[in-house]
């Protein structure tokens, strides 16, 4: 069964660049969050981000009309009773999504899939008690969702073979991405090294080794990284990179995946990177360094 009506769960930043990519392949996609306010404000982000193409000759205003004549908002489940694939992007916290995986089980038909673009928690954890844990699977995008072409497909424990062979066509046939099969694990591929990655940098930035810049610049141009690792923890935003990296430390217990407390800081500081405008950079309205 080929997947056409899609929804997405969270309006946050990683949720706003999925529905947008969703949208710009021509496909019709509902949005959900808890509240007007913040459907509001994701969809005037998202505009204001095709506005930013546009102004680079990036997209033509017609195409901006279509991708956002896709993009439907909604507050209420039910709506989505016909969807083949939701797409969870909320908090990344396990109650929260596992809530959330609860009530689309109920709703949603026995042949539809959840997924979850979840980078750290168990998807046979966020399945279990649901009455069909078998359509239950990760769909990891990097960020940003438009842009990075490769998507993690993360099999829980009980994920079917039939929902993994849609979901792959899928990303590959509809999206035009490249997909890696990855078998359930605490940060699967991507986000177990590249946490380890950017703690190590916070760890040479703590013990004044280098300047931010400097870092990002040794890494950037030395082994040709697109963002050096304090920009790309920027970019995630810090409170997730925090929430991956204690997941992955409670999950395997190896000091290696400990926060750095300088991470700790920055996010009790609510310097969270580019949704706040400051991170270890500074940033304007669009995401662009200062």
């Amino acid at each position: 069964m080929a997947i056409k009506n899609i929804a997405v769960i969270g309006a946050g930043t990683m949720g706003q660049g999925i529905a947008e990519m969703l949208a710009s392949k021509g496909l019709d996609v509902f949005v959900a969050d808890l509240s007007e306010e913040k459907l509001n404000e994701s969809f005037a982000s998202i505009e204001q981000n095709l506005d930013h193409q546009l102004s680079r000759w990036a997209l033509t205003v017609q195409e901006k009309k279509l991708i956002l004549s896709k993009l439907h908002k909604t507050l209420d489940y039910t709506s989505l009773a016909d969807c083949d694939l939701v797409i969870e992007c909320v908090i990344e916290q396990l109650e929260a999504k596992r809530e959330v995986f609860r009530q689309l089980d109920t709703i949603l038909r026995p042949d539809a899939i959840i997924a979850s673009n979840t980078a750290s928690l168990s998807l046979t954890e966020l399945g279990n008690g649901l009455r069909h844990p078998e359509r239950t699977i990760g769909l990891h995008f990097l960020y940003p969702a438009g842009k990075i072409n490769l998507v993690e497909i993360v099999r829980g424990l009980r994920t079917s073979d039939d929902a993994f062979v849609r979901v792959r066509r899928f990303v590959q046939e509809t999206l035009d991405k490249t997909s890696v099969q990855v078998y359930e694990s605490p940060g699967y591929v991507t986000t177990r090294l590249i946490c380890v990655f950017i703690n190590e940098a916070l760890h040479t930035l703590s013990e004044g080794v280098a300047t931010a810049e400097d870092i990002d610049t040794a890494m950037r141009m030395g082994y040709d990284f697109h963002y050096g690792p304090l920009e790309m923890a920027d970019r995630f935003g810090l409170d997730s990179v925090l929430a991956s990296m204690e997941s992955l430390f409670r999950e395997y217990g190896d000091l290696k995946y400990r926060p750095s407390s300088m991470l700790k800081k920055m996010v009790r500081a609510g310097h969270l990177g580019t949704k706040t405008g400051e991170g270890f950079f500074r940033y304007n309205e669009r995401g662009e360094r200062l």
